[in-house]
């Protein structure tokens, strides 16, 4: 298989920091949708007469797939064109953030901590799935927390509206067509309802984040009912089957993902993501763990999250400074400055997001700055201690 779990993600904004996607960008961190049942305004169907014509033109290609007149209209009963899925394909930021502030994220203390609890909460489940496919148990609920946050985040928009709109739209129709069919034939099948059948707006579905080609192509029945649900509350079959298709891309059975050179690493290739930061052995799993997202950075993510629920600590390598010359005790110590004085730049993390730059831009035009939303080291000066 030459297309990733994720590949065909790359680029689309799924879920990320969660989803826009490129190396060293910004993989899957689960910030798609919440489970709340209210979805903004932009992501409810509107009409639109050309969406309209082109479902009837496809009805006849999907029957041609092997889709009922059943399915499809039962598929598509109360669903439609969505123009906030359209705005988001075509206006994604490409964030450029560096390993250390993907890190900071990926294997945040919050993270760290709900990934212990999720662990020990379905031990049981988890050493089952290692057993059967040989995934580690803590590699499997790295993936779980970095996709959807250990099931908080998995997406409410109807995965047919979302891939339909995206079909339709026509940049990247040949593929959205693809999904939409696997959508429609997951519905035929009777794993799913088409109420339940929601997702991330570009289609990623359930706990780990299955495209509809994906799980058509590896999800599984680990609970044995029957259904393939990776859409539930219980995230059985999401576990089984993110192990199924790490083992089914090539994980070789007991062997580690990598380390971090210096702190027990095994052997393997050496990489360095970061110029001036720290150095990774990685082995061939690390190579699979890049089949369900190909980025250095959230292989790694995934290998070190998994290493810190497993109960080991955090990255021992140094990072350099950053574009603006500061270091990640600088950027704490900006942020907390900037909080104290009434300016809210958010959780001190040392991640220079968006929230943090509106901060300083607030800040610099208080004190008669050009508020450029840029952090420095004379901006921190001027924050005092």
């Amino acid at each position: 298989m030459t297309l990733t779990r994720r590949t065909a993600l790359l680029g689309l904004g799924a879920i990320s920091l969660s989803a826009c996607t490129t190396p060293l960008s910004t993989p899957a961190l689960g910030t798609a949708s919440t489970r709340s049942t209210t979805l903004p305004a932009d992501l409810r169907p509107v009409p639109n007469a050309a969406y309209d014509a082109w479902v009837t033109s496809f009805r006849s290609r999907a029957a041609s797939a092997g889709i009922s007149q059943a399915t499809l209209d039962a598929g598509f009963r109360g669903t439609g064109y969505l123009p906030g899925v359209v705005r988001r394909d075509r206006n994604q930021t490409e964030f450029t953030r560096t390993l250390e502030d993907y890190l900071a994220i990926a294997a945040s203390d919050e993270r760290v901590s709900k990934g212990r609890a999720a662990f020990a909460r379905h031990r049981a489940t988890l050493q089952a799935v290692e057993a059967r496919y040989g995934v580690p148990a803590n590699i499997v609920t790295a993936i779980w927390g970095l996709e959807s946050f250990f099931g908080e985040r998995r997406g409410n928009v109807p995965v047919i509206s979302a891939t339909s709109t995206l079909a339709f739209d026509g940049r990247r129709g040949a593929f959205f067509e693809k999904q939409l069919i696997a959508a429609l034939k997951i519905l035929q099948s009777g794993d799913t309802t088409p109420a339940q059948l929601v997702g991330s707006w570009a289609g990623a579905m359930g706990h780990t984040q299955f495209i509809p080609t994906s799980y058509q192509a590896f999800a599984v029945d680990f609970t044995g009912d029957g259904r393939r649900d990776i859409w539930s509350d219980d995230p059985t079959d999401s576990l089984g089957s993110t192990a199924a298709y790490l083992q089914r891309n090539g994980w070789t059975r007991g062997l580690k993902w990598g380390g971090e050179v210096g702190q027990g690493a095994p052997s393997g290739s050496i990489i360095q993501p970061q110029p001036g930061g720290p150095r990774f052995a990685v082995t061939s799993n690390f190579r699979v763990i890049k089949r369900y997202n190909n980025s250095d950075a959230y292989a790694i993510g995934v290998g070190h999250l998994a290493d810190r629920i497993a109960g080991g600590g955090p990255i021992q390598g140094s990072f350099p400074p950053d574009r603006f010359g500061l270091t990640k005790d600088d950027r704490v110590a900006l942020q907390t400055r900037l909080n104290a004085r009434g300016f809210d730049a958010g959780k001190p993390d040392g991640v220079i997001g968006s929230g943090s730059r509106s901060a300083i831009s607030a800040y610099q035009t208080s004190i008669g700055q050009p508020a450029t939303g840029d952090p420095s080291p004379a901006l921190l000066r001027t924050l005092g201690g």
